[in-house]
């Protein structure tokens, strides 16, 4: 899919058919090779770098042609693991090219629509330079905000665990730490590309731009130590709660096995008696059943009571 935006009198505007006026931008979600091979064509891009951000395990880099220049970066998704949310990265391709900007990607991100919508301040498809410092930092932000969100499940799942003694949780709690390794990973090579920026002269830069690009790297590298201190946090707190799950079940398994000695107990009792054996005492009085039944529960109710003392229960 292949969309063409112009900025015209400080309002967004999608452009019909395949128009390309300059100072347009152009946004391809999941395009397909047609439209990938006449978008090269078009711009003069290598196939191979424009489809480049359409492979899920391309590294974050800039590549600095004649005729354009790729940034590729790593943005934070939501995605679908056993059933349930979680968090994954996903490359975006941002290419300057002759009087327009193209965007590539996998998948549509929110990232993106809210220039769609008009919703940035500040944003023109004029001013490409600015327009991509404003994608970088508002990809910075998202990795915060869902960094944010890992720390606020990661409470939700430690509330569950103290009680548990299943591994739901901490089968969840491994999934966000896998998260967050994923979120690592591409900030760190995030944080390549934005040096590489900050010094490549290719990326024309007016002071305000030059400022917003810093507070990119800033929050950037602000991602990357929440990133750190929440993994190295789920990290301590699965070998924590492996061990409680395992405690859990301990405490469990202990209390199981005092009842069931001192449920033996009357067990024992009722079997002895029950055998056809002559001479057992207190076999032939009048009241023999109760007097047994009472003896064997006491000797229960006792050692009950002495399992108690010993904090068995």
């Amino acid at each position: 899919m292949i969309k063409t935006y112009l900025s015209v009198e400080g309002s967004i505007t999608e452009l019909a058919g395949r128009e390309f006026p300059k100072g347009c931008w152009i946004n391809m979600v999941a395009p397909t090779v047609e439209e990938t091979e006449e978008i090269a064509t078009r711009f003069q891009v290598d196939l191979n770098d424009l489809r480049a951000p359409l492979d899920e395990e391309e590294r974050s880099r800039v590549e600095i042609e004649d005729e354009y220049m790729m940034i590729l970066v790593d943005i934070p998704i939501v995605e679908t693991r056993n059933d349930k949310d979680w968090y994954g990265t996903l490359p975006l391709g941002i290419f300057l090219v002759d009087d327009a900007l193209l965007t590539i990607c996998l998948q549509e991100t929110s990232i993106l629509k809210g220039f769609e919508e008009n919703k940035v301040r500040g944003f023109s498809t004029n001013m490409r330079t600015r327009f991509i410092f404003q994608i970088l930092y508002r990809n910075a932000s998202l990795y915060l905000a869902f960094l944010r969100a890992v720390d606020k499940k990661s409470e939700e799942i430690e509330n569950k665990l103290r009680e548990s003694t299943k591994n739901n949780e901490l089968i969840e709690l491994l999934e966000l730490e896998k998260s967050l390794t994923y979120f690592t990973t591409s900030l760190r090579g995030n944080e390549v590309v934005l040096e590489r920026l900050l010094r490549t002269e290719r990326v024309k830069k007016y002071p305000e731009d030059t400022e917003l690009l810093e507070d990119v790297i800033i929050e950037n590298k602000q991602a990357m130590e929440m990133a750190n201190i929440y993994s190295g946090i789920l990290n301590g707190m699965v070998q924590t709660f492996a061990s409680v799950i395992s405690n859990n079940l301990n405490i469990v398994m202990k209390l199981m096995t005092t009842l069931t000695i001192v449920m033996s107990i009357p067990t024992l009792i009722s079997g002895l008696y029950g055998m056809n054996v002559e001479g057992i005492p207190l076999s032939t009085g009048p009241y023999a059943f109760c007097v047994v039944t009472l003896m064997a529960l006491l000797l229960a109710g006792l050692v009950a009571i002495w399992f108690k003392k010993k904090n068995m229960f």
